[in-house]
């Protein structure tokens, strides 16, 4: 790799490397590394966040960052999406050339649709239990081909009990739970959810319908499908009130949306932050196939299909494509084009991608 075909760009509160357009690539697209995107939030957290992307943090509530995001959070249209260094919306270059970035021009949510919402979430305490719609549900009542599964890869944990819950340990009565909800009754609502210790290196998947919680002193990737849907079970613990609760439905509406089943502890699947390995190491069960894809590269030179992906680089490398390459820089993170078709990586990258069957939304 030829070091003197990229130079340093000043980005925000870090200096990033970025490419100076010395080459062409397919498509007239090529990987960009993205300012930060840090957002506020209704829970505590965000030191390690703001260490990794080397960002102050000016504020106790701090916690997620939205990475290469196309979406905005529900309701505030200018929170949530990505820019570009020179301040655009990622979405619109996006839009601009959706087969360049993507692969097709028939994305289901429109021609900005990258197919996933990526973030950055880091606890400062624990998460309210909270739900996110099926599919089915967010087509019915929210006019969304999407839902909301999502999954963590977990990237660091503190605290003696690092832990996360996910889906009930036995079928929950559905009356029983409104009771609940309405006397926000947390004890009860952990006490009947499968808790997770956690460790660095798990990926744990959270499907759709299922009440989950994150606790406090994890710092993890999430991905997830592209939207902002959430309806909070136990808005106590934070600042949103009961009416920012229900996604504008009412909670007659909402609670059906929660699988009331009993769901088997989910098995983490575990790449430790130490493994190498000459190809990808799978993130997450197979089972998160259908909705995204999280993977390590871990070596040198990891070979990576082409589609769109984002990048969290955890270790200094190079990432190369047939047409030019760049280093890569612990704490960037990268929105990586399909133009530029395969490619790979020397490092440590979470690469994240959509749905093996995507842009088909089932």
């Amino acid at each position: 790799m030829d070091h003197g075909r990229w130079a340093s760009g000043h980005l925000g509160a870090k200096t990033a490397v970025v490419i100076r357009g010395a080459w062409p690539s397919v498509g007239g697209v090529r990987p960009v590394v993205l300012p930060p995107n840090v957002i506020d939030h209704f829970y505590l957290g965000g030191e390690r966040l703001a260490a990794l992307r080397g960002v102050p943090l000016p504020s106790p509530r701090r916690p997620e960052e939205w990475l290469a995001a196309t979406v905005h959070r529900a309701g505030e249209p200018d929170v949530g999406r990505s820019l570009l260094a020179d301040g655009s919306l990622f979405a619109d270059a996006v839009a601009a050339d959706p087969v360049g970035w993507t692969g097709t021009a028939d994305a289901p949510a429109g021609p900005a649709d990258v197919g996933l919402l990526v973030k950055l979430l880091d606890a400062g305490q624990r998460l309210p239990v909270h739900v996110h719609p099926t599919r089915p549900f967010a087509r019915d009542h929210l006019h969304s081909c999407y839902g909301k599964t999502e999954a963590w890869y977990v990237l660091e944990t503190h605290g003696e009990d690092p832990a996360v819950w996910v889906g009930f340990r036995e079928d929950v009565d559905p009356a029983l739970l409104a009771e609940k909800v309405d006397a926000q009754d947390s004890a009860w609502m952990l006490e009947h959810l499968n808790k997770i210790n956690v460790r660095p290196g798990d990926g744990v998947l959270v499907p759709a319908g299922q009440a989950h919680a994150t606790g406090a002193g994890v710092f993890l990737v999430e991905v997830q499908e592209p939207t902002d849907f959430s309806i909070l079970l136990e808005w106590s613990v934070t600042t949103a009130t009961r009416d920012e609760s229900h996604l504008g439905l009412g909670f007659d509406v909402v609670l059906p949306a929660v699988s009331h089943k009993a769901l088997p502890a989910p098995e983490p699947v575990h790449v430790g932050l130490d493994a190498r390995a000459a190809d990808l190491l799978r993130g997450l069960p197979p089972e998160a196939d259908p909705f995204f894809r999280v993977d390590v590269a871990a070596g040198d030179a990891v070979p990576v299909p082409h589609g769109f992906a984002v990048a969290v680089v955890l270790e200094d490398g190079g990432l190369e494509w047939a047409d030019g390459g760049q280093p890569l820089t612990r704490g960037e993170v990268l929105a990586v084009p399909d133009g530029i078709g395969d490619w790979a990586v020397t490092g440590r990258v979470v690469v994240c991608r959509p749905g093996a069957t995507w842009p088909e939304v089932s």
